[in-house]
């Protein structure tokens, strides 16, 4: 399917299920924790009806992905497999691997526990948890602009990594191979004991609407 006809399938979709629809690059700019400082907490459900905690998750080093299944550019990097390889990686080296869903009920991307855990299914993706934040008490706290909006906790709590996926705006799978990956070079740096090289990037992709 061409990038026309995608969007119109998209539009005519959300259009019929009565959701906002978010197609569009968006940047994220300013606001929120910063790099070198304590990570906000958060006590939220998981797809699964349990509780996740980001303190739980102390000594261990945490990736939170902001999604949106109906973003193209969150497609861009599912349908590649891209970002499933990234979460396989990371959490076969004991990182521990949070998917964030904002998306408030009528926005493109809102999701339940049973949409969320059959939308994993589908893409064969593997995160530890998708934390469900409807009322967009996680997004608030960290600032989370656009989908995917990447940030790493390391195993102090501390905020060492905020931004993009890569340095390749655009919602395209053909630029995956010749991206930068910001996250592994991140979480590779980190493996070595190195300090994080790029800790703030500009973060690309669909806006994050908050529950008002």
């Amino acid at each position: 399917m061409d990038k026309r006809s995608f969007l119109k399938t998209g539009l005519a979709a959300a259009l019929l299920a009565g959701t906002t629809l978010v197609v569009g690059t968006a940047f994220a700019t300013g606001g929120g924790p910063l790099v070198g400082s304590p990570a906000p907490n958060f006590t939220a459900t998981d797809s699964n009806g349990k509780t996740v905690s980001l303190a739980d998750f102390k000594g261990k080093t945490v990736v939170l992905e902001w999604t949106n299944n109906g973003c193209p550019f969150v497609r861009k990097h599912y349908g590649s497999g891209n970002m499933q390889a990234l979460q396989a990686e990371a959490t076969k080296n004991g990182v521990v691997w949070l998917s964030i869903a904002s998306s408030p009920p009528g926005y493109q991307g809102h999701v339940d526990g049973p949409a969320a855990n059959a939308e994993l299914a589908r893409a064969g993706a593997t995160p530890t948890a998708v934390v469900l934040d409807h009322k967009s008490t996680i997004a608030k706290a960290y600032q989370a602009r656009v989908t995917p909006h990447m940030y790493i906790v390391d195993p102090k709590g501390t905020l060492v990594y905020m931004g993009g996926i890569d340095d390749k705006p655009t919602s395209n799978p053909a630029d995956i191979p010749g991206a930068k990956n910001y996250v592994r070079e991140a979480l590779g740096e980190m493996k070595a004991g190195k300090p994080v090289s790029a800790p703030n990037t500009r973060a690309y992709g669909c806006t994050v609407h908050y529950a008002s």
